[in-house]
């Protein structure tokens, strides 16, 4: 007796169609309808984010969606009402409409008219014609929001995270990029700090303050004091913090992840003041601060030794900083030196012989690099990433290392 596919209960076909991408989930409930009926099967769906484009009105659309039990949908271009959107799928859980410019105040109002308490994550990236007048609507009916991604929406103020502390206590991840009127006030607001803020929103885990130029060490007090929950901080491009505000943040016990690439203002005293407090952090970004040099590799070796990602892209640090951190620095798995300079053969026979838990290195424009360091670099057992993008190479020195990195899964590099 011969067995056909065909012959599969619409289960097993559905379990096998779970394992397809979306394009080819489509296309299999294109071949028949018995496929078209399991692949349709919710479990087939599960995670799934619809990625669609609003030109004209579909009425299949939306029943489609929920017969396939799709909560998830990301709004490519947004030619109808917004409100379509809310009314065909009342159960959504995530609307991204990240790039969607002509998104008004107007238009969001118009579908944000009631409680949505399905829905938990919000992108509004890029929605730059939003402002305060949205924030007063999320906070009013989308309450149990724990994800809003505001990044370039430069027209909210710290007007609108006073009414996001009001109403949103469930949030979680907050990003506010390049919110270029963002404050001092407006992160106190955040935090609880300020008393027409009520409670704040302190169950933040994850705070973007990227290139918000306004802030300053005021904020980081702010957030040390009201935001214990926070384990994810980036602050890369504030030119207004400063090696102060690191003492603020050094006794933030649940933070893993801080980020102050670009932060002019900090220096070797600002990485002391981070290594003496209680700090845990896995991840640390300094990349391009000028100030950063071999003596916050020692402050790093004392107290932040279980660093497991370091990113030190174009700071000024030499052989003999990379020689005082790395005989502490055990569960490093990644470690950044692009464009250092100063680093020589010499920085990388030190790396290969203690940090033997790396899986990825950047040495990208290190020009004082040579086949011999590298072949030193080769020989880590756990590397799979290395970048030697701008590294000068003669033809026969390319071939010559060929054989060294078969064993390393991605080598970049980039001219």
């Amino acid at each position: 007796m011969e067995t056909h596919i065909s012959c599969l209960f619409p289960e097993i076909l559905a379990i096998i169609f779970s394992y397809l991408d979306v394009k080819d989930k489509g296309r299999v409930a294109q071949v028949c309808a018995a496929w078209r009926d399991a692949s349709y099967h919710k479990s087939v769906w599960r995670g799934v984010e619809a990625k669609l484009h609003l030109r004209r009105a579909n009425p299949s659309l939306f029943p489609s969606l929920q017969t396939r039990g799709i909560k998830k949908v990301q709004i490519l271009s947004l030619r109808r009402s917004l409100s379509y959107v809310i009314q065909g799928m009342p159960h959504i859980e995530s609307l991204n409409l990240c790039g969607c410019f002509n998104l008004t105040d107007n238009g969001l109002g118009h579908a944000f008219v009631q409680d949505i308490p399905s829905l938990r994550v919000l992108n509004l990236s890029l929605c730059k014609q939003i402002t305060d007048s949205s924030l007063g609507r999320i906070a009013q009916y989308l309450k149990n929001l724990e994800v809003l991604e505001l990044g370039g929406c430069s027209n909210i103020t710290n007007t609108g995270l006073l009414l996001v502390a009001w109403g949103l206590h469930r949030l979680k991840s907050l990003n506010l990029r390049s919110c270029r009127h963002v404050s001092d006030v407006g992160i106190g607001h955040l935090s609880g700090m300020t008393r027409s803020a009520a409670e704040g929103c302190l169950s933040l885990e994850k705070l973007t303050l990227q290139d918000c130029q306004k802030l300053t060490d005021l904020s980081l007090k702010h957030v040390s004091k009201g935001l214990n929950k926070l384990k994810v901080l980036n602050l890369s491009f504030c030119g207004g913090i400063s090696d102060a505000g690191m003492i603020h943040l050094s006794h933030m016990t649940h933070l893993c992840s801080l980020n102050l690439r670009s932060c002019d203002n900090i220096s070797d005293t600002g990485i002391m003041h981070l290594a003496m407090g209680s700090l845990r952090l896995s991840g640390l970004d300094v990349s391009f601060c000028d100030k950063i040099g071999d003596q916050s590799l020692a402050y790093i070796a004392q107290g932040l030794y279980q660093l497991k990602s370091l990113s030190l892209c174009s700071c000024h640090i030499s052989d003999d900083g990379i020689n005082r951190m790395v005989r502490q620095m055990h569960e490093l798995k990644t470690l950044n030196i692009g464009q250092c300079v100063r680093i020589t053969d010499k920085g990388l026979e030190l790396i290969a012989d203690h940090l033997t838990q790396l899986t990825g290195i950047d040495l990208y424009g290190c020009t004082k690099i040579t086949k011999r360091g590298l072949e030193r670099i080769t020989q880590l057992p756990c590397l799979k990433v290395l970048n030697l993008g701008l590294w000068q190479m003669t033809e026969i020195v390319f071939f010559g290392l060929v054989h060294l990195f078969i064993c390393v899964t991605e080598i970049l590099f980039l001219y």
